[in-house]
């Protein structure tokens, strides 16, 4: 974490958890902000990935799951990086730099070991990699307010989700209708901060991760990685597949997969209620279910506490189970999940 805004964010009230912003003082009261206000959040948990070099994309259209072709200066995409069993490493946010090689976003807990395997790669390809977590500074806004807060900030923002627009102080991603996402250049990090925070309440990374819990997206942990294929954490939902493109690792599990018949297991948004569960809830945790037993139904991918009480999370389930009765947290008589409706469609 750049230690300049570090010092900064601490000046304001963060209090920190090594590199990770755990609150400013009151996370119950934060946590209901990012419900019904608008909220600000530090993203320094995600580190980013710098490409750059005339082959830049040839190389990474061979090693991603997304289609790269799609990712220009106006949009950004979601995608993996498989090993060759098409077990996911890691997902991401990709988006073109400023310099017109590209950034990949993806849990700073991740990066040294995936820019490690990518870099092995590189042969005699012209592209260059490099950790450029520094270089940026990055923010999160969410709230029904927040695009018109942001357009008199910052000007013109992007119209789509996962649009991209590049302006003097940085880049703005539109993550969904009322969510977005900064990179700032450091030096003008705080008065960016300082005027969204006159509207906006600053909150921990928690009440982030819950944001992006609600809106389904997953993100691969240390505990969750090569568990899944990328259709079972709803990757293909969320236009982080392409089936057209050429090889990359993995891809003829991925391609077999979705072609072979239905997935059979999927990833779905839940709730575990504080009153059943005394235990935190953690990346990698198993699921049961009756119908099968003392087998595994599924996997917690990613949980965080839920302004409504108890904890929200993603985990990839058995769909057989699902249907067929209740999920169990960690055994057959541990706490009942809750499933709820994701806010788009699981291609089948």
């Amino acid at each position: 974490m750049n230690p300049v805004w570090r010092s900064y964010l601490q000046s304001r009230g963060a209090i920190f958890r090594e590199d990770c912003i755990v609150s400013y003082g009151n996370a119950a009261a934060e946590l209901e902000s990012t419900r019904s206000a608008n909220v600000l959040s530090d993203l320094s948990h995600f580190g980013l990935i710098h490409f750059w070099g005339e082959d830049a994309e040839t190389f990474l259209q061979g090693q991603l799951s997304c289609d790269m072709r799609r990712v220009t200066a106006s949009a950004a995409s979601y995608g993996s990086y498989c090993n060759p069993k098409g077990r996911i490493l890691a997902t991401f946010l990709i988006l073109r730099a400023t310099d017109d090689g590209y950034l990949m976003q993806l849990p700073v807990m991740l990066l040294a070991g995936i820019q490690k395997r990518l870099a092995m790669y590189v042969l005699r390809a012209k592209v260059k990699l490099a950790d450029s977590s520094g270089a940026w500074v990055r923010i999160g806004v969410a709230g029904c307010h927040t695009a018109a807060l942001l357009r008199e900030i910052l000007g013109e923002i992007p119209d789509a989700p996962l649009g991209v627009r590049h302006g003097e102080k940085g880049s703005i991603i539109r993550l969904a209708e009322d969510r977005f996402q900064l990179l700032i250049l450091p030096e003008q990090a705080p008065t960016i901060w300082e005027d969204l925070s006159r509207n906006a309440v600053p909150v921990g990374k928690s009440c982030w991760d819950w944001l992006e819990i609600r809106a389904g997206i997953p993100h691969i942990l240390p505990a969750t990685q090569e568990q899944f294929v990328p259709q079972m954490v709803n990757l293909d939902a969320l236009g982080g597949i392409s089936f057209q493109k050429g090889c990359y690792p993995g891809q003829e599990i991925v391609a077999r997969t979705q072609y072979l018949g239905k997935i059979k297991r999927r990833m779905y948004l839940a709730n575990i209620r504080s009153e059943t569960c005394d235990l935190p809830i953690e990346a990698g945790d198993e699921l049961f279910s009756a119908d099968l037993g003392e087998q595994s139904a599924g996997m917690v991918v990613n949980p965080a506490s839920s302004s409504g009480g108890g904890t929200d999370l993603l985990a990839v389930i058995q769909a057989s189970s699902v249907e067929a009765g209740e999920i169990h947290w960690k055994s057959l008589d541990g706490p009942t999940l809750g499933i709820m409706p994701l806010p788009y469609s699981a291609i089948q």
